[in-house]
């Protein structure tokens, strides 16, 4: 990202502004900062639910803004895992068939979780790695689970198909200190073994030593014009 501005309305000051911020391949960030502060914002532009006013948005190296909305929709399923904070499971769907979802919608991520052995062994796998009992959530709705369970279907969901980057919105929020720590390793541990790059967002500060490389907001959110 280079010289990026976002703000929601031509009257309203920018929730995001950074000169430049730089994710490498297989990179794992833990990106913090205060509730409001704009993460969840910095987010949407990196998957290219927001386009900003100023500034390039490069990732995996396509150009988001030099793509239409169905483009980035298209790029952002095939290409970027998800777990949004307020998760974003389909209620009508049952746990199994909302974690294979993106091999539905991607001919590259049901490859990747077909060479894994198929999408729905690839989804009860994931979801065995997060802690769940795949047998017995699977033909749940996800309305009937926790929302800690919720948490990990969702995870499960933005890893399967091995996407090059994820991107994961306060994603352990729902869950107690043990379970959270459990939580980190794993996701670390399926990013390594697929080569994606995490970018972790959390205001929990105390988080930051599960990364390669932290970083705050308000340090990199600096003061620019919106033109």
């Amino acid at each position: 990202m280079s010289d990026v501005a976002f703000a929601y309305s031509a009257r309203s000051e920018p929730v995001v502004s950074l000169t430049d911020l730089r994710i490498e391949t297989a990179e794992r960030v833990f990106l913090r900062g205060a509730s409001g502060s704009g993460k969840s914002t910095l987010l949407g532009l990196i998957a290219g639910i927001l386009s900003p006013q100023a500034g390039s948005i490069e990732v995996l190296g396509q150009d988001l803004l030099a793509m239409n909305a169905t483009q980035r929709d298209s790029f952002r399923a095939s290409q970027l895992g998800v777990i949004f904070q307020i998760f974003n499971l389909l209620p009508y769907l049952p746990v199994g068939a909302n974690v294979t979802l993106p091999c539905r919608f991607s001919a590259v991520r049901a490859k990747a979780a077909a060479e894994a052995g198929g999408a729905d062994e690839e989804a009860r796998r994931l979801l065995g790695r997060l802690g769940l009992d795949a047998d017995a959530v699977w033909a749940k709705r996800s309305t009937d689970l926790s929302v800690g369970q919720q948490q990990r279907v969702a995870a499960a969901r933005a890893l399967i198909g091995r996407p090059g980057l994820i991107l994961a919105d306060e994603p352990t929020s729902a869950l107690d200190a043990n379970s959270r720590d459990a939580f980190i390793e794993l996701l670390n541990e399926e990013c390594d073994a697929a080569g994606a790059a995490l970018i972790f967002v959390s205001h929990d500060a105390g988080l930051a030593d599960h990364f390669n490389r932290a970083l705050d907001l308000a340090d990199i959110n600096t003061a620019m014009e919106v033109v």
